[in-house]
C-alpha cells in the first residue's frame, strides 16, 4: 500500500502527467454535467416519477447505462458518444470494400485527417437520425395521464430545436473525447464511455441492496453472483493481458566499422488485440433497430418485431455474439497486418526461425493471430451476453448490467489502458510504475 502511494505522489511531481490528468478529469466532469441538464420545454418532476416507474431491463436501460444515465435524465448529452462509434464503423467498413477510403487509410496523416472529417461528417448525420427519434420517444412518455412534455410545447419548433440541441451535444462530446486523446491522457471516446458507466454505479448497487432489504434475494444467490464477478474479472484480465510470442532472429551484419545484430527479439500477439472496440462496436450497431422501431410507436407488427431486439431475448444475445465475434476479427485484421510486420522483419534482416521470410512468414503470423483470436473472440461474446442471463437469477437490470459482461470489460479494459499511459509517463522519468517490475506485462 506504501508503494501505491509513492506511485501516486510521483504522478503529481511530474508536470507534464499532473497537467494531463487534471485536464482529463476537468473535461469528464464536464460530460457528467451535461448528463444532468434536461432538454428545455420538459417537465423535470413528471419526468423523474415517469423513470421511477420504468423497467431498465430493456434495450433503453442499456443505452442508458453507456450515457451515464444522460437518456433517462433527457439531458442535452442523451445520446452520449454513440452516433460517432457508429459513424467510425461505418468509415472502417467502408474501407474494407470502398478503394478511395482504402487509398486514405494508406496515406498516413493526410489520409487520417481526411477520415476524421468524413467520420465527423457522419456523425451529423447519424446524431440527427437518432435525435429524431429521441423526440418521437419523448413525447410518448408520461405519468398517470400526464406527459412530460405540455401541449403547447410539442410543436415542429421543440422537435426541431431538440435535434439541434442533441446534435450538438454529440459533437461537443466528440471535441472532448479528442481533446483528452490529444492533450489528457489518452483514450478520449473510451473514457467518456467509461465515466457514464462508473457514474451508475451507486445506482446499480443501491438496487441491489432494496432486493435484498425487500427480502426477495437469496444469500446463497448473491454468493454465486459475486462469485461469478470475481471469475469475469480474473478472465477479462487474462483475455486483455494474455500474448503469444513469436521468437525473431536477427542476423548478424555490418554497419560501418560495427557487427550488428545477432539477437532474438519477440513479436507480442495479443489474445486480444481489438481490446473492447468489438464491444462497443457491435452495440452502437445494436442499438440502430430499435431507434427505427421507435418511430413507429402505433404499430403492432414492429412493436412485436421489437421484442426480438429486447436484449433479453435469445435472438437479440445469438446475433450480439456473432457481431462481436466478427468485428473481434475485423477490429483485429485492422490493428495488426501481418504483412506489414513480415516485410518490415525482413528489411531489418529478421526471420523467424524454420519459416522463409516473406510470404510464408505473414501467413505463419496471421494463422497464429487467428487461432488465438477465436478463443478471445468468443470470451467478449459471452461476457457480452451475459447481463441477459444474469438478469434471469433476479437480479435488478442495472446492477446485471453493470456487473454482468460489457460495461465490466469495458471498465477494465480502459482502466489497464489508462495505467498502461501513466506508467509510460512514470518510467520515462525513471520513477518506478505501478507493477514492481516497471511495466505492465501484456501491455507493451
Amino acid at each position: 500500500m506504501g508503494r501505491i502511494q509513492d506511485t501516486f505522489r510521483n504522478i503529481f511531481k511530474i508536470p507534464e502527467l499532473r497537467q494531463r490528468i487534471l485536464f482529463t478529469l476537468g473535461l469528464l466532469i464536464i460530460v457528467r454535467i451535461g448528463a444532468h441538464i434536461t432538454l428545455p420545454g420538459i417537465d423535470h418532476h413528471i419526468l423523474s416519477q415517469a423513470m421511477e416507474n420504468r423497467t431498465t431491463d430493456n434495450l433503453f436501460g442499456l443505452y442508458d447505462l453507456f450515457v451515464g444515465g444522460a437518456f433517462s435524465n433527457a439531458a442535452i448529452f442523451a445520446l452520449g458518444i454513440m452516433p460517432y462509434i457508429s459513424s467510425s464503423i461505418i468509415i472502417q467498413l467502408g474501407g474494407a470494400i470502398i478503394p478511395s477510403i482504402q487509398k486514405l487509410q494508406r496515406e498516413g496523416e493526410e489520409g487520417r485527417k481526411k477520415i476524421t472529417q468524413y467520420t465527423r461528417v457522419g456523425t451529423v448525420f447519424i446524431s440527427a437520425f437518432q435525435a429524431w427519434g429521441v423526440t418521437i420517444h419523448l413525447k410518448n412518455i408520461n405519468f398517470n395521464g400526464l406527459s412530460i412534455l405540455p401541449p403547447e410545447v410539442q410543436g415542429l419548433f421543440w422537435t426541431f430545436s431538440t435535434i439541434v440541441l442533441l446534435v450538438a451535444g454529440t459533437m461537443f462530446m466528440m471535441w472532448l473525447g479528442e481533446q483528452i486523446t490529444d492533450r489528457g491522457i489518452g483514450n478520449g471516446i473510451s473514457l467518456i464511455i467509461t465515466i457514464g458507466i462508473i457514474d451508475r454505479l451507486p445506482y446499480a448497487l443501491l438496487d441491489e441492496y432494496r432486493l435484498i432489504s425487500a427480502g426477495t434475494r437469496n444469500l446463497v444467490i448473491e454468493v454465486i453472483i459475486f462469485s461469478l464477478l470475481y471469475f469475469i474479472i480474473a478472465g477479462i484480465v487474462l483475455v486483455t493481458q494474455g500474448t503469444r510470442r513469436i521468437p525473431v532472429q536477427y542476423a548478424k551484419r555490418v554497419v560501418g566499422n560495427k557487427i550488428a545484430g545477432g539477437t532474438t527479439q519477440y513479436i507480442p500477439l495479443r489474445v486480444n488485440t481489438a481490446g473492447v472496440m468489438p464491444i462497443i462496436f457491435a452495440q452502437a450497431i445494436m442499438f440502430i433497430p430499435s431507434t427505427i422501431l421507435s418511430f413507429f410507436p402505433d404499430s403492432e407488427f414492429l412493436q412485436t418485431a421489437a421484442g426480438y431486439f429486447q436484449y433479453t431475448s435469445i435472438t437479440y444475445s445469438i446475433i450480439y455474439a456473432l457481431m462481436i465475434i466478427f468485428f473481434t476479427y475485423f477490429y483485429t485484421a485492422i490493428a495488426f497486418n501481418p504483412q506489414d510486420v513480415s516485410e518490415n522483419m525482413k528489411k531489418q534482416g529478421g526471420f523467424i526461425p524454420g519459416i522463409r521470410p516473406g510470404k510464408q512468414t505473414a501467413e505463419f503470423i496471421d494463422n497464429i493471430l487467428t487461432k488465438i483470436t477465436l478463443p478471445g473472440s468468443i470470451f467478449l461474446a459471452i461476457i457480452a451476453i451475459l447481463p441477459a442471463f444474469i438478469s434471469k437469477l433476479g437480479v435488478s437490470g442495472s446492477f446485471a448490467s453493470f456487473f454482468g459482461g460489457t460495461s465490466l470489460l469495458i471498465v477494465v479494459g480502459v482502466a489497464l489502458d489508462t495505467l498502461q499511459q501513466v506508467e509510460s509517463h512514470l518510467l520515462m522519468r525513471h520513477y518506478d510504475g505501478f507493477m514492481k517490475s516497471g511495466k505492465i506485462k501484456g501491455r507493451r
